[in-house]
């Protein structure tokens, strides 16, 4: 069975020596994240994730979910009691308001402690952040009897929530839903349609869960732009949130799949179910966006968070497995034959993960704290700057960090050898489950198209050009230290192709959208690198300011990885922007007929 160990401290040196957390304390609910509150509740959720849901990952991805004989869904050996203790911690609630029944801590910390459950249990992880999606789009969409009634029995896990989009015939394109909407006399709606791909749709956990659905009111406009939200509850609740009569809606299948497997898919049935409109009619969509957002920033958190475990088990087997002796010479003379990492291509698959993972974590933990500002600051200047901030970032988050998370899980796989093709040391399941978050929730060539049609022409591409400015600044102010000389000039010169992309494409594919389109997926990931790059100048600089006389310590540590990154990652940047303009000639060219 595969281990997990938080890493606890290296998410505390980020938020208190790389982000500086005390700097955020005007923030609402800041000034209660003091040092000791923020490691107390990382350390819990820890032990949690450690030595509950760990566990129970092979378990559940052995067992499945199953349905019963009333049409109902029941989830593996184990689950229930978890969520039991998940609830009982108060972990959905921490970052909701405390008027509506969460903990006010910042949404930073919630992330971190996401990462650490995802880590552990992918699927289990599944059903509590669906559950704070709907709670975000209700604090923000929903009428005040809405979230008085709804939101904290999300927040404290007595009941969880779902978002129903997909329809077989539509993924992306939304604006061929076809469920409807009719009006009734009491100002509710019966909701009628099929939705498939819909996460933990159904399940025991919970008394009872609200599906947040995309559907049409008889009448409205074709197309994206008569789409409205509906929260439909699996039993109708009373005023004071007791559970009344059960609604018409039912889970139809259970999609047999590749991956998650504790984690119900489900098509959903919405037979005349009764359901309340959620915002404005016709602003569906723009309701539904803040569920998306929010999933997938909670996604591509999903491909650092398996990138992780797939690194920890990967390196302890390499320090474990005798192999052969170093190019060297042996360097474990009293053993039969050294341990694996001693071999350069087995450290560079492993430095290869290790300097995703930590980049990564930060560039997870810098958007977190934008999202704060974004929700809680009172400086509308600064609250603007956040959301381009995490407008640019979540397509490139989404996308970046699922594509190379799932690489990673294939990568430490190979470091096991044909054990890691075998079930029980747990490798084949990473690589399994890593594979859904670059589909689900916006496959990552619309997060690419996304990146490229939409968030770099937005506001006159105000939020790229502040991006290329905090970079530039970043790069000059520090170009002539001697520890981050070495860092800053290949990050300037990988910034530089970042730019040189984005002018190509200002000039080529205005005229010619394919050439955008054929593009778009390389630019995300140099662009990806770029960021990373950035993460790691500002990690090395925090390490550096706490280097110990130890050549092995955990700064030091930091310092050589950076240099990794810089030196054997960083440099592809070149190949990206020489297959964007390459352009669309030899993609569109081929006939259909020819595929």
């Amino acid at each position: 069975m595969p281990a997990y160990k938080a890493p606890v401290e290296d998410a505390l040196f980020l938020l208190n020596d790389v982000f500086h957390i005390e700097r955020y304390a005007n923030l609402v609910g800041f000034s209660e994240a003091t040092p000791d509150v923020v490691a107390a509740v990382l350390g819990t959720a820890a032990r949690f994730c450690e030595e509950v849901l760990a566990p129970l990952n092979q378990v559940g991805d052995e067992e499945g979910c199953r349905r019963s004989d009333d049409g109902g869904v029941v989830t593996p050996t184990g689950f229930k009691e978890a969520y039991r203790r998940y609830v009982e911690g108060g972990w959905i609630g921490l970052a909701v308001p405390p008027d509506h029944g969460g903990l006010g801590l910042p949404d930073t910390i919630s992330q971190l402690v996401t990462e650490f459950m995802v880590s552990a249990n992918l699927a289990f992880a599944i059903y509590p952040t669906l559950t704070q999606g709907a709670i975000a789009a209700l604090l923000l969409h929903g009428a005040a009897e809405q979230k008085a009634l709804y939101v904290p029995k999300l927040a404290s896990g007595e009941w969880t929530g779902t978002m129903n989009l997909t329809e077989a015939h539509c993924g992306t394109d939304l604006g061929l839903v076809r469920t409807k909407a009719a009006r009734q006399g009491d100002g509710s709606y019966r909701i009628t349609g099929t939705k498939v791909f819909i996460s933990a749709g159904e399940h025991d956990l919970a008394a009872n869960i609200i599906h947040l659905v995309l559907a049409r009111i008889e009448g409205a406009p074709p197309g994206t732009h008569g789409l409205s939200l509906f929260v439909v509850p699996k039993i109708i609740p009373q005023a004071d949130g007791t559970l009344g009569a059960p609604n018409a809606v039912s889970c139809g299948a259970l999609e047999d799949k590749m991956g998650i497997h504790a984690s119900p898919t489900c098509v959903m049935n919405y037979d005349g179910a009764t359901g309340w409109l959620v915002g404005e009619e016709n602003r569906g969509l723009n309701a539904m966006f803040v569920m998306m957002n929010e999933a997938r920033l909670g996604v591509g958190l999903e491909g650092l968070a398996l990138s992780e475990v797939a690194y920890q088990n990967a390196a302890q087997y390499a320090k474990d497995r005798l192999q052969g002796r170093a190019l060297t010479g042996a360097k474990f003379k009293d053993l039969p034959a050294d341990p694996i990492i001693v071999h350069p291509d087995v450290r560079r698959m492993l430095l290869t993960i290790r300097a995703f993972n930590e980049a990564a974590r930060a560039l997870i933990v810098w958007t977190s704290l934008q999202s704060d500002v974004a929700r809680r600051s009172d400086d509308a200047k600064a609250r603007q700057a956040a959301d381009d901030h995490m407008g640019l970032l979540t397509p490139v988050i989404k996308g970046v960090l699922t594509d190379t998370g799932f690489a990673n899980t294939v990568t430490a796989q190979q470091v096991f050898g044909g054990h890691g093709y075998i079930r029980e040391w747990g490798m084949e399941q990473f690589v399994r489950d890593a594979r859904i978050p670059m589909i689900y929730e916006g496959s990552n060539g619309i997060q690419a198209l996304d990146l490229v049609g939409r968030k770099l022409g937005k506001d006159g591409g105000r939020a790229i050009m502040a991006f290329f400015a905090e970079v530039q600044g970043y790069v000059r102010e520090n170009a002539a230290d001697a520890v981050l000389k070495p860092l800053v000039e290949p990050l300037g010169k990988a910034l530089g192709h970042l730019q040189q992309a984005t002018v190509w494409f200002m000039q080529n594919a205005i005229g010619k959208p394919d050439n955008a389109g054929a593009g778009a997926t390389d630019y995300m990931h140099l662009m990806g690198l770029v960021v990373l790059g950035y993460m790691w100048c500002r990690i090395a600089a925090a390490a550096q300011a706490k280097l110990s006389p130890d050549p092995g310590g955990r700064m030091a540590g930091k310092l050589v990885t950076a240099r990794f990154f810089m030196e054997r990652m960083l440099p592809e940047t070149a190949t990206r922007l020489a297959r964007i303009e390459a352009g669309a000639g030899a993609v569109m060219e081929l006939p259909v007929e020819a595929f």
